[in-house]
C-alpha cells in the first residue's frame, strides 16, 4: 500500500524553490500554471487513451519517502507523443524523449526499449495521488528501472546520479521487502550477463549495509 497520498505539484514545486541552481527559471516560473498543468497532463494521457505509467521521482515518493524533483517522468510508446500536440517536444532520440507543458518539464521512456515496456505492462497499477488518480509503476518496476539503468552511468561517469540511484534502490529493498530474485530473472532477459553479475553485486552490498546498520550499536532499542 502506498505510504500516502503524493500532492505532485507540491514535490515539483519544492524541487524548484529549494534548488540553489533554479536561478532564472524560480524567477520567471508561474506556479499557478505550473500547478494546474499536472491534473490537465494526465487528463489528456486519460482522454487520448494512451497508455502510460509515471516513474521516476514522483512514482519513488507513493512508495518510500524521497527527495523532490523538479520533472515529471513517464513510460509511453513513442507513437503515442504524435497524439499529444499539446506537449512541445525539445529532444528525442530511439528510447528517451523531453517536452515541456505548461511550465512543466516531461521525460519520457519510450517502449521502444523491452524492459520499459516490460514495466509498462507487468509492474503498474492506478495509485491515488491529490491531484487525481494515476497509473504509476510498482516497487518491483521501479527497481528495474534503477538496476537497468546503474551500467550504463557508471560508464558515463555520472557518478551523483549512481548514488542517487543506489540511495532509492537502498530505500526501496530496506522498506518495501521486494522479491530481488524474481526481479533479477526479468533483468536477466535484458542485460549483459556481466552487468547483470555487477549489479548483482551491488545489491548484495546494500543488503549488507541495511543489515549492518540494524545491527550496529546493539541493534534496535528494546
Amino acid at each position: 500500500m502506498p505510504l500516502h497520498a503524493v500532492h505532485i505539484g507540491h514535490v515539483i514545486g519544492h524541487g524548484i524553490v529549494f534548488d540553489p541552481q533554479s536561478g532564472s527559471r524560480l524567477k520567471d516560473m508561474d506556479f499557478d500554471a505550473l500547478l494546474a498543468s499536472i491534473p490537465r497532463l494526465f487528463e489528456l494521457l486519460d482522454e487520448r487513451r494512451i497508455a502510460y505509467v509515471l516513474v521516476g521521482g514522483i512514482a519513488m515518493r507513493v512508495h518510500v519517502a524521497g527527495r523532490n524533483t523538479q520533472d515529471i517522468e513517464l513510460i509511453v510508446p513513442a507513437e503515442s507523443l504524435a497524439r499529444l500536440p499539446e506537449i512541445r517536444v525539445v529532444d528525442q532520440n530511439d528510447t528517451f524523449a523531453r517536452g515541456e507543458f505548461g511550465g512543466l518539464q516531461i521525460d519520457f521512456l519510450l517502449t521502444s526499449q523491452p524492459l520499459f515496456d516490460l514495466v509498462r505492462r507487468d509492474h503498474a497499477r492506478r495509485e491515488r495521488f491529490v491531484e487525481r488518480d494515476i497509473v504509476c509503476a510498482t516497487v518491483e518496476g521501479l527497481l528495474l528501472l534503477k538496476l537497468f539503468a546503474l551500467p550504463s552511468l557508471y560508464r558515463q561517469g555520472k557518478f551523483a546520479r549512481v548514488e542517487d540511484y543506489e540511495h532509492d534502490i537502498a530505500a526501496l529493498i530496506r522498506e518495501r521487502h521486494p522479491d530481488t530474485e524474481r526481479i533479477f530473472q526479468e533483468l536477466s532477459r535484458h542485460m549483459p550477463a556481466s552487468d547483470l553479475a555487477e549489479v548483482d553485486g551491488i545489491v548484495a552490498g546494500i543488503r549488507r549495509r541495511i543489515v549492518e546498520s540494524r545491527d550496529r550499536f546493539g541493534g534496535r532499542d528494546r
